[in-house]
């Protein structure tokens, strides 16, 4: 029995690290089927991103069972054209989204509405020619929106209320003719705006919004260029530098029209919802201080970038105008010191020289005399 036991137990000693071993390949064998049990068949995840991108995809994979702290989902570069309104329910967790380069055309009203920690949101390169005012709604988070290379004619009014804290927004490659300033006016952290590649019209319905994008500049802001494809004469021209004056004839055409021209509803100005702002009906404001900031810095009679410049241009010609005139009266001082030294020597000298002449007489007299 002692020779049949011997090997027995010599055989599970050297077993012991085999078991050893298969244990550890299982730990890590159940660790990554632990990462990846939530991650759909058709994106690779880790612990922090979802990538769906150029899956031809038509249809947003299930992802109410991403792994947990997903904060990154990419589904771009793929050929989704609609999405269900609770294609993105349950990631709270997600900050970053990108749908760019896809086929969208229309997306639900607050399609983003359970995404309360989004930062980065991508919608460049589909077929968007409407939006839903609603469509934003809750995206309190959100620092960067790229809405590019669209078919945009228009932004709706309200769509950016609660995005107060977008620092980027891309609104280039669109077909947007004008735009509200009131639709705007919640941007107050706003530092970098995309327009170019718009087919721009440069008239009163424009006004508002050049003032708005100088406003914007002014505090240290950045817009890339806005060329006018209409009317004929400012074709090609960034509406930046068009002088402010030439859009006086609005305010003709508004007390014409009783205020119709490039104005809401009643004839005041657009202000931000959280302004209060003269009704059409009841009080009428006449007094420029009775005036709501909103309104008394929207209808500024020329922007502030020209008024700044021209106070400074103003205060060097004044500055210089007055070294001149110090300069002169100077030079006044000192002619005029020189003039009356030399008048009083002259008149020192004017006694000497008339004893001079007396002595003469007298010897003329005395020859005279002799003779």
């Amino acid at each position: 029995m002692q020779l049949s036991t011997a090997p027995t137990v010599g055989r599970r000693r050297r077993g012991n690290p085999d078991s050893q071993g298969l244990l550890g390949v299982l730990s890590v064998c159940a660790t990554l089927l632990q990462l990846c049990a939530g991650c759909p068949s058709e994106c690779v995840c880790n612990s922090l991103e979802a990538n769906c991108s150029g899956r031809s995809l038509v249809s947003v994979p299930a992802l109410t069972s991403l792994p947990e702290g997903t904060h990154t989902l990419l589904l771009a570069n793929n050929r989704l054209s609609s999405l269900l309104i609770s294609a993105f329910a349950n990631l709270s967790t997600l900050e970053t989204l990108d749908l760019s380069n896809n086929y969208l055309d229309n997306l639900p009203s607050r399609l983003f509405r359970e995404l309360s920690n989004l930062s980065d949101l991508s919608l460049r390169n589909n077929s968007l020619t409407v939006l839903d005012r609603e469509l934003f709604r809750g995206l309190t988070h959100l620092r960067r929106l790229d809405l590019s290379l669209n078919g945009l004619a228009a932004v709706p009014l309200g769509l950016l209320d609660e995005l107060q804290g977008l620092t980027w927004l891309s609104l280039a490659g669109n077909r947007l003719h004008a735009l509200e300033r009131a639709t705007f006016e919640p941007l107050t952290n706003l530092q970098h705006l995309e327009l170019g590649m718009n087919p721009w019209e440069c008239d009163c319905n424009l006004r508002d919004f050049k003032h708005w994008m100088e406003w914007l500049i002014y505090r240290g802001g950045n817009v890339d260029a806005v060329e006018c494809t209409l009317p004929k004469d400012l074709r090609g021209r960034d509406i930046r530098g068009v002088p402010v004056e030439m859009f006086n004839y609005c305010l003709q055409l508004e007390d014409e029209n009783g205020g119709g021209a490039g104005s809401t509803k009643g004839g005041s100005p657009p202000c931000f919802r959280g302004t209060a702002t003269p009704s059409s009906e009841g009080a009428v404001v006449r007094t420029e201080a009775e005036l709501p900031d909103c309104v008394k810095q929207r209808y500024r009679p020329v922007s502030v970038r020209r008024a700044i410049g021209t106070v400074v241009i103003a205060g060097v010609v004044c500055g210089i105008v007055c070294i001149m005139m110090v300069a002169a009266a100077a030079y006044g001082c000192i002619y005029a010191s020189l003039m009356a030294k030399y008048q009083r020597e002259l008149k020192k000298r004017q006694p000497l020289m008339g004893d001079a002449e007396a002595e003469a007489d007298a010897e003329e007299k005395q020859i005279s005399s002799v003779a």
